[in-house]
């Protein structure tokens, strides 16, 4: 595991304990830390967060993790020991809405292909054809 990996998943762990146990907000919904991108010079970083609920969660949970960036970034600093804390940006991950979404169409095809015949149909009865052996010849084969 590279510096970079190390760097990004202990800012996940530490962003997701800092909002879970120290921030107060009331705007605050069910929230999730998906992902963390980070530069290759450690500078910057993309903090992807899910939230469970519509579209207005998401904006009061946007409005206040911009509004805590600050603390955010100081606890970082006093808990990771880096040269430099990364600007922090908190970005949408809909990606669970999304799998979800097509988890339903899957589910909606699915039904619509074992669904049952109509009656129109389901009143025939399909019916065997009895196969038969062919008949042995009572002949008796040429002689050359």
């Amino acid at each position: 595991m590279s510096r970079h990996d190390r760097v990004s998943e202990a800012l996940k762990r530490e962003i997701g304990n800092i909002i879970q146990f120290e921030l107060k907000d009331p705007r605050l919904g069910f929230i999730t830390i998906t992902q963390v991108e980070i530069t290759p010079d450690l500078r910057y970083a993309k903090v992807f967060f899910s939230v469970l609920g519509k579209e207005e969660e998401y904006k009061k949970t946007k409005e206040a993790l911009d509004s805590a960036l600050g603390f955010i970034r100081r606890l970082i600093a006093q808990r990771i020991r880096l040269r430099l804390v990364p600007e922090i940006s908190f970005k949408e991950d809909r990606s669970a809405e999304y799998s979800i979404k097509i988890q339903e169409v899957l589910n909606e095809i699915k039904e619509l292909t074992e669904a049952p015949l109509p009656p129109k149909e389901a009143g025939r009865k399909k019916r065997k054809v009895a196969r038969r052996e062919p008949k042995k010849s009572s002949r008796k084969p040429k002689k050359k």
